[in-house]
């Protein structure tokens, strides 16, 4: 993985990138922790185009501009909402973060940062989040020339300590 894998500890939407992923509800239309936080920096712009979307599927992603933001794109990916680990839970944040690359691939993104999808109200056990997370990138990564940059962005102590320790062994 090497120069090609960041971790940063802030704020999401106020990364100068080519795009950034949104941790988005099915509906697309916004919500609460990085989805509210997205669409609020974004503006209504944002909104309006996500109405017409017809909402995302979980572990599937949708890009659009990122309007206000600092990053040129968002990609609305839904991770899935931990049960007890037995509804294909961690398949489909598997498949958030390929589809999510995937999209960034499509649309020339040289650098492209996550956050820690379905780990906050959708109460997916953190560390297997980001155990997952990591995996998926290094494999994305190592067939494929963009993005060039992907940075895992964490919000909080916990997830920063747990992508530090992961991303260091």
């Amino acid at each position: 993985m090497g120069t090609r894998v960041e971790l940063i500890q802030g704020d999401i939407t106020k990364l100068k990138i080519d795009a950034i992923v949104n941790a988005a509800n099915p509906s697309l239309l916004g919500g609460g922790g990085v989805d509210g936080a997205i669409h609020a920096a974004a503006g209504p712009g944002l909104l309006e185009v996500c109405t017409l979307l017809g909402g995302c599927k979980t572990g599937e992603a949708k890009i659009t501009k990122g309007y206000k933001l600092p990053a040129q794109f968002v990609i609305h990916t839904v991770g899935p909402v931990w049960g007890i680990g037995d509804r294909n839970e961690s398949a489909l944040l598997a498949s958030c973060y390929r589809r999510s690359l995937a999209q960034a691939t499509v649309h020339d993104c040289k650098t492209v940062a996550f956050p820690n999808i379905s780990t906050g109200i959708y109460h997916f056990p953190k560390e297997l989040a980001a155990e997952i997370a990591i995996r998926e990138v290094k494999n994305y990564l190592a067939i494929n020339n963009l993005p060039e940059k992907v940075i895992f962005v964490c919000y909080d102590d916990e997830n920063y300590a747990i992508y530090k320790k992961l991303l260091s062994s």
